[in-house]
């Protein structure tokens, strides 16, 4: 028992140690739309509401490019438990082709919604801001889409802190281009709302250089032969990349995507709902990128054990991972159980958006666990190679279940964007614990086939 229980203390040691540069990165991913959010709830509820909404959007249609790119952790997390690592270049090789061929379609789809925004019913006031935001952020696909191909071959490699890096060190330049464009000052003309657009695009671009310099140190300090990898375009691996890839990033799309279409529906009230919607929204956002930084590292550790042929390293690496995002869930759930107030009034001082903010975060404490449980079981069912179990469930939880409940309560029932909140709850609940059974069931079927 005792020794079991060192090897799981191991376990977790090393899944913290992966995860924590992760963590950090995801947190300042965050932070930069918690910050483009702060900066434009300066000028109105409107401007607030409208940049939420239009970095929801792009997200919701950017995140299914960076999710064809996931199909890289088992695929280079493989490779290098395997002691492989002329197949871990050439999954990067592809890996870049495919941000290349993706960009182009992301931005095409972000200018398609934009235009089509007026049809949706979304107050007037909030349609003239977010149009043109984006339209200049649009131009950030092909940047962060590479960024996102270095990140993964880089965290399967264990190659994290340049991650991290970059994230910390883009919060600072975002933060001082919002100063500059949202405002006026520098000698840049006050752009409102659309400063932030650019500043997110001179940032994203920054964050892809940064790692572009990690990949090409790294191979300086330890020449690993990634100089010699040929360059050619293999359809073969693409085509594989892609059938990892796409499951992964419809479940991705299916999940942010109902946030998306939640953040519409509520563009329909009003402002004030909208900009308590958002604020809500981003305090969630910053709790989800805890577990969702673990869940990368969870992907890697058992892709590696997977590699190497380990079924018990298989099991400790998926369970500690599991853990360790449940774990701090709960602490987000007690904090917006205990303070929403003070949460929400960090991005709004008007009473109204308080009092809604607040009551909308009352909500989210309820599904903290099972966020925390779904996208960690997400990953580590990745590492295994599994992306087609979380891309169901999401679509059914989310799409079939939770948008549905919602809609009713909100439009039919008049509880407004309260009940809106209750149905994305329903379908969290729900998704998180078929992807738990999901993950104990695929275990066993993984731990028979290696040990025979």
């Amino acid at each position: 028992m005792d020794a079991g229980n060192r090897v799981l203390r191991r376990e977790l040691a090393a899944t913290v140690k992966l995860a924590w540069p992760v963590v950090i990165a995801e947190l300042g991913w965050m932070a930069m739309g918690v910050a483009d959010t702060v900066m434009v709830g300066r000028i109105s509820p409107e401007a607030l509401g409208a940049t939420g909404m239009g970095s929801t959007i792009f997200l919701a249609v950017g995140i299914f490019g960076m999710g064809l790119l996931l199909g890289l952790d088992p695929l280079v997390a493989q490779a290098y438990g395997a002691g492989s690592l002329d197949e871990c270049h050439r999954w990067l090789v592809q890996g870049l082709y495919l941000a290349l061929l993706v960009a182009g379609p992301v931005m095409l789809v972000t200018y398609g919604i934009a235009y089509t925004m007026p049809a949706w019913g979304v107050h007037t006031a909030v349609v003239d801001i977010a149009q043109p935001y984006l339209h200049v952020v649009a131009w950030s696909a092909l940047p962060l889409l590479l960024y996102a191909a270095l990140r993964r071959y880089l965290q399967a490699l264990h190659v994290v802190k340049p991650v991290m890096f970059a994230l910390v060190s883009a919060n600072g330049i975002n933060i001082v281009a919002n100063w500059a464009l949202i405002y006026g000052h520098m000698g840049f003309p006050a752009l409102g709302p659309v400063g932030a657009a650019w500043a997110t695009l001179v940032s994203r671009v920054y964050m892809a250089a940064v790692l572009a310099g990690a990949v090409l140190a790294h191979e300086r300090a330890h020449r690993t032969g990634l100089s010699a990898t040929p360059l050619r375009f293999e359809p073969a691996r693409l085509a594989r990349l892609l059938r990892l890839g796409t499951p992964a990033a419809m479940q991705l799309a299916a999940e942010v995507g109902v946030f998306a279409a939640a953040t519409a529906l509520v563009g329909r009230l009003d402002p004030i709902a909208l900009a308590s919607h958002q604020i809500a929204l981003n305090m969630v956002g910053v709790s989800f990128m805890f577990p969702y930084g673990i869940s990368s590292a969870g992907a890697v550790r058992v892709g590696n054990a997977l590699g190497r042929g380990d079924p018990g390293g298989v099991a400790r690496s998926g369970w500690a991972a599991i853990a360790i995002g449940v774990g701090i869930m709960a602490v987000a759930a007690v904090l917006f159980f205990i303070v929403p107030e003070s949460l929400v009034r960090l991005f709004s001082t008007d009473a109204t958006v308080v009092a809604m903010g607040s009551s909308l975060l009352l909500v989210a404490a309820i599904f903290q666990l099972f966020d925390g449980l779904q996208v960690v079981a997400t990953g580590v069912l990745r590492g295994l190679g599994n992306t087609h179990t979380a891309m169901i469930s999401n679509l059914v939880g989310h799409w079939a279940l939770g948008l549905p409940v919602g809609y009713l309560l909100c439009f039919r029932l008049d509880w407004g964007v309260m009940g809106l909140w209750i149905g994305l709850s329903v379908g969290l609940i729900v998704v998180g614990l078929v992807l738990l059974v999901a993950w104990t069931a695929h275990l066993a079927s993984v731990r028979k086939t290696l040990q025979c």
